[in-house]
């Protein structure tokens, strides 16, 4: 089952790989595509969709056709070895073109929404994971359950920082917030921060390790995103 797994994400990896900005591909399997669940039941586009933006699913040939002739597909929950072996043999996230692998993060001072100050200059030994977005559009929401499992993976690892730095405002955030919950520290009203970084692709994910060096970065989501921030992480804290 892992091989047809495998193959299927070949297929799958670019529904999820294009930022905000950019006109989405045509995909081999898209919005006709006819997904079931293991009961047999039909999931709808979006209901399919989102779980495989999740990272914890993936798609197999069910091995079936529809009355015209169209293949069907099985979404299936994957072990954690299967979830390796998947994500590590499809494309990697998109990196941002300002975000340069192993360059020196310059940083700042910001202060979110709740008053927490933060001096990104200096991280002193700890790991940055920096995430850029805005209020509008999927793909940037689409992300958000990633970026919230990783933050429960690591809350209690006083190491790590996640800071999301959004364009939008306080009401705007909190109203968001009260639908779409978001655990990392959120900067309000901070479009001058995305422009000194010349960011212009949303959502825009940075991992930074203690040494202010960029060890990951993305742009758009992918179902595979929080899998590779996730051992950028991971490889930070060991150095």
């Amino acid at each position: 089952m892992l091989r047809n797994l495998l193959l299927i994400a070949l297929l799958f990896t670019s529904l999820f790989s294009s930022a905000q900005d950019n006109n989405p591909k045509k995909n081999v399997l898209n919005e006709q595509s006819v997904v079931r669940g293991e009961d047999g039941l039909v999931y709808p586009y979006q209901v399919w969709k989102k779980l495989m933006a999740t990272g914890k699913y993936g798609l197999r040939d069910r091995k079936t056709k529809t009355e015209s002739g169209k293949p069907e597909y099985v979404i299936v929950e994957l072990t954690q070895s299967q979830k390796i072996a998947y994500f590590e043999s499809i494309t990697k996230p998109t990196p941002s073109d300002v975000f340069m692998l192993d360059q020196v993060f310059t940083g700042v001072k910001v202060t979110d929404m709740n008053g927490q100050k933060f001096d990104l200059r200096n991280l002193n030994g700890k790991t940055l994971v920096l995430n850029f977005w805005f209020i509008g559009g999927n793909t940037g929401k689409m992300l958000i359950p990633q970026l919230n499992d990783l933050f429960d993976e690591f809350k209690e690892n006083k190491n790590v920082i996640f800071l999301s730095i959004c364009n939008n405002d306080k009401n705007q955030i909190k109203d968001f917030l009260k639908e779409t919950p978001f655990k990392f520290n959120i900067v309000d009203d901070a479009r001058n921060i995305a422009e000194k970084y010349n960011v212009k692709r949303y959502p825009t994910t940075v991992v930074i390790d203690k040494d202010n060096q960029i060890k990951f970065s993305s742009v758009g989501v992918s179902s595979s995103t929080g899998y590779w921030i996730k051992k950028a992480i991971e490889e930070s804290l060991v150095r």
